[in-house]
């Protein structure tokens, strides 16, 4: 790679309470969501006290974004107006395209020791903001897992690493989602096109990130990249494991309410009304 991407900023997650009274991390979310385009939120539920998240996010509605769940440590119960009902367990993954229009429920069940979750939402360009939804339910053992020499694992979630393709395919963005742990002393890199919006999240570990002029990261660092052919990450003294998510910016307006993600206020305006008057969900 000719120009390896610098660390543009670094994030620290912030405590939020959403849905009905869950305490989560979020990483996008904020004032800085302009410059992760097309991504819109990363939200992280990390506990080892269920009063943190069993309440969970009851029936709510979704309309011009894709939602992505990953499970790293637990069971989230869920179902939805398409009538898809079941479990979100231990590495699996659901991406749903909420499109014209879905209502769904998510709820964090009880564990013992500590339930991990993450959450992010993929805006949709205009040109499909209104499809029809569809659901990607994802087990574990569906996904590819790519070994490195240098003992890196890669978990590919969407998009291609080393030969392989992640098992969510054919969405609008073409995203990449990835699941990198790097052993102690490792090297990580990865090439993604230049015009591409790239960031990390930390989940465990330190290490640090860019080319000579390297950044340190621990957990519940998020990286944002320069523009550039791809990304370094090192691990320190410990293993390192971070997210890795790359797509192409729409560069289109953004006119956000709670749940519904459309280009226009007035376009926000209609979802509202269409689902206090019943005529939300398209078909």
């Amino acid at each position: 790679m000719k120009k390896i991407r610098e660390v543009v900023r670094m994030f620290r997650s912030k405590p939020t309470l959403e849905g009905a009274g869950v305490r989560l991390k979020r990483a996008i979310g904020f004032s800085e969501v302009p410059q992760f385009d097309p991504f819109l939120l990363l939200d992280d539920i990390h506990s080892d006290d269920p009063a943190d998240y069993v309440a969970g996010f009851p029936w709510h509605p979704h309309r011009g974004i894709e939602t992505v769940t990953y499970m790293i440590e637990g069971v989230v119960e869920h179902g939805d107006s398409m009538g898809n009902k079941g479990s979100i367990r231990s590495g699996d993954v659901q991406w749903m395209t909420a499109g014209s229009g879905i209502i769904h429920q998510e709820m964090p069940q009880p564990k013992e020791d500590t339930l991990r979750g993450l959450q992010l939402w993929v805006n949709l360009p205009r040109s499909h903001k209104m499809m029809r939804p569809r659901y990607r339910g994802i087990e574990a053992a569906q996904i590819p897992e790519c070994r490195l020499p240098n003992g890196t694992a890669v978990k590919v979630i969407a998009g291609r690493y080393d030969g392989k393709e992640g098992p969510v395919r054919d969405l609008v963005q073409s995203p990449e989602y990835f699941d990198v742990s790097i052993p102690a002393g490792g090297e990580f890199s990865h090439g993604a096109p230049d015009h591409y919006t790239v960031f990390a999240y930390v989940l465990a570990g330190e290490g640090t990130c860019g080319p000579s002029s390297a950044t340190p990261v621990v957990s519940e660092n998020l990286v944002l990249f320069s523009s550039g052919e791809g990304i370094v990450v090192r691990a320190g003294a410990r293993e390192l494991r971070f997210l890795l998510m790359a797509g192409a910016p729409l560069g289109e307006p953004v006119a956000w309410r709670g749940p519904i993600v459309m280009n226009t206020e007035e376009e926000l305006d209609l979802a509202f009304h269409e689902y206090r008057t019943g005529n939300f969900i398209k078909g």
